[in-house]
């Protein structure tokens, strides 16, 4: 407590509330995704592997195999992270039913499990159709597909998907996410360039023709993805577009899903001009769109801190999405759920309004100078208590809680 006190009246002094920083930091939303736990596997038995640029690397012990695996799994890395929960979960994961069916249709019922286990551990849902290692992926399209058939089967599939998200939404009695990605575009350069994108804005437009209450509606860009090099159909272009002319359907940005060299963060400020709602996933790429474990780096801090300054914490609706099977996957869970919260936390502590002021002013030496200063400010101290009062593991021990249930549970588990 003493280094909090000290820690607290430095931030003071620079005009930082730090309560009112803890405060806002227990009320921001994080939606944790829940194919971490199981490599993206899901539950159908297609025998279809990863497709669309999706790739899981490694082969650490311990992967969930079953719904209960992966529900206690999931619950036991949520123990760990400190802050607002939900859990997002891809169409994959429908649980087993008596009355199994293909993606197109999927109802509440196979999902039911899910919201029983939200209810018991007071979490959210946010929900995704699932685009991807199935066999009605023909030649790399979907909702594109020149292929009336193909088309129609993953339209069918979004809208089963939309309906499913309502009814969480009914039954949870809040907003749920429903997030449309597909994988649709070519290896080399295309013939056609048009014609995909008006065959996908008409699936699109089929999809959202039915109106639910309590689901965020949005689409997902992405620059390209392995065996999708040359051209990506759904671009961000392309879906910006779509939203300005669609009211109600929001552009998702995934900070791995542009070029190396764009900031995720600077975009924020500019959907925010624009819509209401910004919702977001949270990755690190690595060259690539690689999905690594989020960490505490400068890209993370910077979009935090972007969120912070708008003052758009409610706004913003924050998603994580990495996998990582070379490593423990509830570790990796936590490490990237903290690292999460670690920068909200950093950017809810800084004098933004000050700093505002300064820009306008054109004092740009005070304000380079503040920022620089606050960047050695022990905000880990300020972390440690929110920990410890948020009831979680402050410091590593959280490590050694999840290695004691690796040599209890994970080890036992049949490959």
């Amino acid at each position: 407590m003493e280094r909090y006190a000290y820690t607290k009246n430095r931030y003071e002094a620079l005009g930082v509330d730090v309560d009112a920083a803890l405060e806002n930091l227990g009320n921001i939303p994080v939606s944790i995704h829940c194919w971490q736990g199981d490599d993206v596997t899901g539950f159908e038995q297609t025998g279809q592997a990863l497709s669309g640029g999706i790739q899981v690397t490694g082969s650490y012990p311990g992967k969930a195999r079953t719904p209960k695996e992966l529900m206690a799994d999931y619950q036991k890395a949520i123990s760990l992270i400190p802050g607002k929960k939900r859990l997002s979960l891809h169409a994959s994961y429908a649980l087993p039913t008596d009355r199994q069916v293909d993606r197109d249709r999927l109802t509440p019922e196979h999902f039911a499990g899910w919201v029983d286990f939200a209810k018991e551990t007071n979490i959210g849902l946010d929900f995704n159709p699932t685009f991807f290692a199935h066999p009605k992926v023909k030649d790399g399209l979907t909702l594109s597909s020149p292929d009336s058939d193909t088309r129609q089967f993953w339209v069918r599939h979004a809208i089963a998907c939309r309906r499913i998200a309502a009814s969480f939404a009914k039954e949870l009695g809040g907003p749920v996410v429903n997030n449309i990605w597909i994988p649709d575009g070519f290896k080399d350069t295309p013939a056609d360039r048009l014609g995909p994108r008006l065959r996908l804005k008409n699936s699109l437009d089929e999809i959202f023709a039915e109106k639910h209450e309590g689901v965020v509606d949005c689409v997902e860009s992405k620059v390209f993805g392995i065996g999708v090099e040359s051209y990506t159909v759904g671009s961000s272009e392309f879906y910006l577009a779509y939203c300005g002319q669609n009211p109600g359907v929001y552009t998702l940005l995934d900070n791995g899903h542009y070029h190396p060299t764009e900031s995720a963060a600077d975009k924020i400020s500019s959907l925010l001009a624009f819509f209401d709602k910004v919702p977001l996933h949270v990755t690190r790429s690595v060259r690539w769109d690689s999905d690594h474990v989020v960490a505490l780096d400068d890209e993370l801090k910077s979009i935090a801190c972007e969120i912070v300054r708008q003052d758009a914490m409610q706004r913003v609706l924050i998603g994580l999405d990495f996998f990582d099977a070379s490593i423990n996957r509830i570790a990796a869970w936590v490490i990237g759920g903290r690292n999460l919260q670690k920068a909200l936390l950093y950017a809810l502590l800084q004098p933004h309004e000050h700093m505002k002021a300064l820009q306008d002013a054109g004092e740009f030496t005070r304000l380079l100078a503040l920022g620089e200063e606050i960047k050695s400010m022990p905000f880990g101290d300020i972390w440690e208590y929110y920990c410890q009062a948020q009831g979680v593991p402050a410091g590593q021990e959280w490590l050694d809680l999840v290695m004691a249930y690796e040599k209890d549970v994970l080890l036992k588990r049949g490959s």
